[in-house]
């Protein structure tokens, strides 16, 4: 059995993909507004509600569960249609190409913390994001401290898990999307880039950086300008300033 946790986590499973819960559980003696919209959500949902002691909801999952805890169908969740937003590979490539207005994708190539993962989605949920995509090997995929530190973005971001990163990116090129990876060596900047059209943002792991075979996929390279003492960020920190910039160059038309 799988478990969904955290009021946002759980607020946006009931609203947006109610069928993959099973029971939720909350925490007894907890009668505040958050946990009381919870309960009537889940009842209106159909979805059984019951109540448990704070110890006994800590046994089921490790972190954080604000006193909400989901039991969800680990079947439905891993499925390719669970929610409408767990996209293969090929609702990727179909829907870069045609997407208006053109498609801002995230590639995040090897990031293994789940915090940093779902920091990721949470930025790219608020940015408008078309996909996240990321490989399905030595990379986080959507667990629960992933949906945790999401605050709901992993229900509504479109996410891709792709066998071969770098075939993907060679397809997602001819469909004509632009793959701009991240890299401290560039020569150009980020804010020297033009954006507006179908991007791809292609950021890599902290330390490592991008995989060579992604780097020479990219059509172009380019860093953020860094003017204090630390040579990088934080790959989730680095994804907003991407993120917000392609969003701040669509909003001027360039």
């Amino acid at each position: 059995m799988a478990y969904v946790y955290g009021i946002h986590a759980v607020d946006s499973l009931l609203r947006r993909n109610p069928e993959q819960v099973q029971a939720l559980w909350l925490q007894a003696g907890r009668n505040d507004k958050r946990i009381t919209a919870l309960e009537t959500l889940a009842r209106n949902q159909g979805v059984a509600v019951s109540r448990a002691e704070r110890a006994q909801l800590d046994e089921r999952v490790n972190g954080r569960h604000q006193g909400a805890v989901a039991e969800t169908n680990p079947d439905a969740a891993s499925s390719d249609v669970a929610g409408g937003n767990l996209w293969s590979e090929a609702q990727l490539l179909e829907r870069a190409a045609s997407a208006t207005p053109p498609a801002l994708l995230l590639v995040l190539d090897g990031v293994t913390d789940p915090h940093n993962l779902g920091a990721c989605l949470r930025s790219a949920d608020a940015a408008g994001a078309a996909a996240v995509v990321v490989p399905k090997d030595k990379a986080a995929g959507l667990t629960a401290v992933v949906r945790k530190v999401a605050c709901g973005a992993a229900e509504s971001v479109p996410f891709v898990q792709v066998t071969n990163l770098s075939r993907t990116l060679q397809a997602l090129k001819e469909r004509g999307v632009w793959l701009f990876g991240a890299a401290g060596d560039a020569e150009s900047t980020l804010y020297d880039t033009d954006l507006t059209g179908p991007t791809a943002l292609v950021l890599g792991a902290e330390g490592s950086g991008l995989r060579r075979l992604t780097r020479e996929n990219c059509d172009v390279l380019v860093r953020l300008p860094m003017v204090g003492t630390v040579s990088s960020l934080n790959v989730s920190v680095a994804a907003g300033i991407c993120l917000f910039e392609a969003v701040r160059q669509r909003a001027k038309g360039g």
